[in-house]
């Protein structure tokens, strides 16, 4: 990494609300189990889906003087081996897709025909715009995150909400830590 080289990780937002979801979806799920099913197990199941969530959410940005890289870091790559790299000359074009939900993601166009998503939801996303459009020469106006903070401030919420009941049921009703270990 060159010393002009900026990173951009998933903003932390979206980052601990996925996060915080997935805890929320299968914390209790030990504890919930059939009897026949065992608690050890599940609980590996949980860790190894917790380091694919982190996994996928540590996907990061680079830019630097010669372009801009897409992907994950060198202890989770090997598993996602997705990502990609373009130099700024290469890159011609910013094509806009509306989504199915209404949303507007862009599209990346490079000098081959090649297309790849831009990142829209990375941690100091004006600065990230800034730079791209310094490197490509392609006007950025207009161009947004691909959702806005408050559904993830509020899926946050709603995550919180389900831990924070499902302690409370584990606590009030003596399920938890000790059917873990039954099975």
């Amino acid at each position: 990494m060159t010393p002009a080289t900026q990173r951009y990780p998933m903003a932390p937002l979206i980052r601990f609300t996925l996060l915080g979801l997935y805890l929320a979806l299968v914390v209790p799920l030990p504890a919930l189990a059939p009897a026949g099913v065992s608690g050890g197990m599940l609980v590996l199941a949980v860790a190894w889906g917790l380091a694919l969530v982190l996994a996928l959410t540590s996907e990061r940005v680079e830019l630097d003087g010669e372009g801009i890289r897409v992907g994950h870091p060198r202890w989770c790559s090997w598993l996602l081996r997705r990502g990609w790299s373009l130099n700024w000359t290469s890159i011609t074009a910013l094509t806009p897709v509306t989504t199915s939900q209404g949303g507007r993601v862009y599209y990346v166009r490079s000098s081959d025909g090649s297309a790849w998503l831009l990142p829209q939801r990375v941690a100091r996303f004006p600065d990230f715009l800034d730079r791209f459009a310094k490197g490509t020469g392609l006007s950025v106006k207009g161009i947004g995150r691909i959702s806005p903070p408050w559904t993830y401030q509020l899926l946050a919420a709603l995550s919180a909400l389900m831990l924070a009941g499902e302690l409370i049921w584990a606590l009030a009703s003596g399920q938890g830590i000790d059917r873990i270990g039954q099975g």
